[in-house]
């Protein structure tokens, strides 16, 4: 007598992608489009911050941002029947900074995608927001204009090097908003790729 046994593969490592906007922009920024287009069928979950859909322009301080991301993770890790540590977070300048801080104050994650991330203000490069980096512990992927006023390669280079967890960088041309979303698009599904 034989029985029949279903062939189980490995659990995809990376559930889904949490995505954010950066500080002027909305979750229907073209770039996140393009991610979320680019690394389909995995699900993507696409979340504008409080101040956002309350109408205001001001960006949320960190500890309203943070939380918003870890409650969005949560729902969105809920509906996928998984925990937040099978979702890979991110998204452009701001809102991909919130994602690094939230992981950084121990939100469980696959990894984080951080699109043009605001080393500093334009013009003023001893205004760091790094102290929290040391403290993520997860991969990451930082895709970044050659030309971004934010931070030079080089300053990307120096101080995401202090990064808890294994870090790519990929450059493409432009500044902060990059030249096209396809080379920003592609990187990301590459990356996510090597997650398993």
């Amino acid at each position: 007598m034989t029985s029949a046994h279903a062939s189980v593969g490995p659990v995809p490592r990376v559930a889904g992608l949490l995505l954010t906007p950066g500080a002027g922009a909305d979750r229907e920024h073209r770039t996140l489009l393009a991610v979320e287009h680019a690394v389909a069928p995995l699900p993507v979950r696409r979340v504008d911050f409080p101040y956002r859909t309350a109408g205001r322009r001001l960006p949320d301080r960190a500890p309203v941002a943070v939380a918003h991301v870890c409650a969005e993770a949560e729902a969105f890790a809920e509906e996928l029947g998984v925990g937040t540590d099978r979702l890979v977070l991110g998204g452009r300048s701001y809102g991909g900074r919130m994602c690094s801080m939230a992981v950084a104050e121990g939100l469980p994650a696959a990894g984080l995608v951080l699109l043009s991330y605001p080393l500093h203000p334009p013009g003023k490069p001893g205004t760091l927001r790094v102290a929290h980096l040391p403290e993520v512990h997860v991969p990451v992927l930082a895709v970044s204009g050659e030309h971004d006023p934010f931070g030079t390669p080089e300053e990307l280079a120096l101080h995401l090097g202090t990064l808890g967890g294994p870090l790519t960088t990929v450059l493409v041309p432009g500044g902060h908003q990059p030249d096209g979303d396809a080379a920003v698009a592609a990187a990301v599904r590459d990356w996510l790729t090597t997650l398993g």
